[in-house]
């Protein structure tokens, strides 16, 4: 049977019965132990059944008919019997698809309510806005929603040849498409030739959608975009990027995992390239 999450900032006005409970330390998401566990996600009343207090909690929706809520725990909290807090990176492949994307919206809002304790504006505290996923200030009444950063990632293509980056950002060294927020005043294709420009000294043309990944490492919404070559050479600076260079498709170097929309664009050039050979 299909999973079916329903988002939603209207908390029941009491805890009962079993919720899922989407538990974060040092963002990491606990998860069962054991290999069999059905289910792998903490179903459980409140979080003193696991012996557990939360620092932060946040009402995520239903899922299956039941609750979900989001909890950070204190850095002091041990992990319970049974369970393991695992990077959500390595979960993927692992975790039923719904529950990764709602251990994504569960680690986005709580590093937002975290980190929106007090108005921007006077200073005094904030609380829980009614009816809405948003905080209110308890003074001045300003509004503060989730912080949602758009970021455009990008897979240039150079005949058979894909344009691949080392940042001293990625672990293991590995090569990726190219990635950069977008501005205030720019159009996302503008970004897109931006970040391409600035990072790698290439012009690119013919810029197309491809897809979007909410990505909360802490708040991006990733925005994917495919692009041809239209001139100009490889420079990159060094600090930003540490090497660029075109690979074929059958050669290329290592490579994102396939939790990230770059791994999905990367993926697609693969088997466009493929599927030409076979022609």
């Amino acid at each position: 049977m299909e999973r079916r999450f329903i988002p939603s900032p209207d908390e029941p006005a009491e805890k009962k019965g079993l919720a899922w409970w989407f538990i974060i330390s040092n963002r990491k998401l606990l998860v069962s132990s054991e290999a069999d566990s059905t289910p792998p996600i903490p179903l459980v009343h409140t979080l003193a059944d696991l012996g557990l207090r939360a620092r932060e909690e946040a009402y995520l929706g239903i899922l299956d008919g039941k609750p979900c809520y989001a909890a950070a725990l204190s850095d002091s909290e041990k992990t319970p019997a049974k369970g393991i807090f695992l990077d959500l990176r390595l979960l993927y492949g692992r975790l039923d698809p719904v529950l990764i994307s709602i251990a994504f919206r569960a680690l986005h809002l709580l590093d937002w309510s975290q980190n929106t304790q007090h108005c921007g504006r006077c200073g005094m505290r904030m609380r829980e806005k009614a009816g809405l996923q948003a905080k209110e200030c308890s003074h001045c009444g300003h509004l503060r929603f989730p912080r949602i950063s758009p970021a455009v990632i990008v897979l240039v293509e150079r005949g058979d040849k894909v344009l691949l980056a080392r940042s001293p950002r990625f672990r293991d060294s590995f090569y990726s498409v190219l990635a950069g927020f977008a501005e205030p005043g720019e159009t996302l294709e503008e970004v897109v030739a931006r970040e391409v420009r600035e990072e790698t000294g290439i012009a690119v043309r013919d810029i197309r959608y491809f897809g979007s990944q909410p990505w909360p490492f802490p708040d991006s919404l990733m925005i994917a975009f495919t692009a041809q070559y239209a001139g100009g050479e490889i420079r990159v600076d060094g600090t930003e990027i540490l090497d660029a260079q075109w690979f074929a498709y059958n050669q290329l170097p290592k490579i994102p995992g396939k939790i990230s929309i770059a791994r999905d664009l990367i993926d697609w050039f693969v088997t466009k390239q493929q599927a030409k050979e076979g022609n």
